[in-house]
């Protein structure tokens, strides 16, 4: 069985890659996705690993049996391209890491810190007890959170912010969270999602992205959550109407921001905006280029996904996380 993989995030974790597949498969490593050079060498390949899977790759791959992203989001593979005997799967492990990126940017920012180190670093001690002016802020733990979106991310980054002692609830496309079960003041469909933006201090953003989800955080729901809310958006950066966004934090009817997840993103050698509107020139934003789940622990765990599911494969037995391919619904789900 010869297997190729084209994802650079896997390199620094090739050892343990290679320590977890049996001796007779053929490993083809690629160190970036260089299409002419993987389409040459996919030919006889069985397994294909990797984030992007165009239909030039299908067509120059007929024996292939698995696709296997080295991630959570599949729409980098052309599915109408593929065979239907070709199973498709992915691996997470991603929520935990960026769970913590959720809990300390909410400190940052709910506590005002972001604010401070400017103003300290230009010799001026932003804090109520010298400056009069300024309120008190809040604690994390006080704070009510609106989850829109409580799958993989949403339930652990609610493990960490649950721990601080706050209030939480949710809304999701499907309305199928169970409250009671998840210790949230309540959950629901996305049809009370202005209620949510309303009630909620803290917003974190982790549902998918699709014809139904663009676009569902405008100028009206971050109007409800207000001056003193604060939005995290860690799921895809259309789920937020960046003119509305940008609108809200620059008048500040928005409190701050923390955004992860982008409207542009960079060339492979990363320089780019990630936005056309100057979101850098605002001092209540926290931009991060798509990292808060980039640690070596994520990357780690999806290398044991993938190995792992490669010896199912070579035993016939069935794989997990498979989200298409032949006989998907009686396959084992993770």
């Amino acid at each position: 069985m010869k297997v190729v993989i084209a994802d650079p995030n896997l390199l620094p974790h090739r050892a343990r890659f290679e320590d977890r597949v049996a001796s007779d498969i053929d490993l083809s490593w690629h160190d970036s996705f260089e299409i002419d050079a993987i389409a040459a060498d996919i030919a006889d390949a069985s397994v294909y690993v990797g984030g992007k899977f165009p239909a030039a790759l299908a067509e120059a791959s007929p024996e292939l049996r698995l696709v296997h992203v080295a991630g959570a989001g599949t729409d980098g593979v052309a599915f109408d391209a593929l065979s239907p005997q070709t199973l498709v799967a992915n691996t997470f492990h991603h929520e935990k890491s960026i769970a913590e990126y959720v809990a300390a940017t909410a400190v940052v920012l709910r506590r005002g810190f972001l604010e401070q180190d400017r103003q300290l670093r230009e010799d001026r001690w932003a804090s109520p007890v010298y400056d009069r002016t300024l309120r008190q802020s809040s604690s994390l733990g006080s704070a009510t959170v609106g989850f829109v979106g409580f799958g993989h991310i949403g339930a652990q980054s609610w493990a960490l912010l649950r721990a601080f002692g706050c209030t939480g609830i949710a809304v999701t496309g499907s309305g199928s969270v169970k409250a009671a079960e998840n210790g949230l003041a309540w959950a629901a469909s996305t049809d009370r999602l202005a209620e949510l933006m309303t009630e909620a201090d803290v917003v974190v953003v982790s549902a998918p992205l699709n014809e139904r989800t663009a676009g569902m955080i405008g100028a009206a729901e971050l109007a409800a959550l207000g001056p003193d809310g604060v939005l995290i958006n860690v799921g895809r950066g259309p789920l937020v109407q960046q003119d509305a966004l940008f609108e809200a934090l620059s008048t500040g009817s928005l409190g701050g921001a923390a955004i992860d997840v982008w409207y542009d993103y960079p060339s492979p050698e990363g320089i780019g905006a990630p936005s056309p509107r100057p979101f850098h020139t605002l001092p209540n934003i926290l931009m991060t280029p798509h990292s808060s789940g980039i640690t070596g622990e994520t990357f780690a765990g999806r290398v044991d996904d993938i190995t792992a599911n490669i010896g199912r494969l070579a035993a016939q037995e069935p794989l997990i996380n498979v989200v298409a391919g032949e006989n998907f619904t009686a396959l084992e789900q993770k």
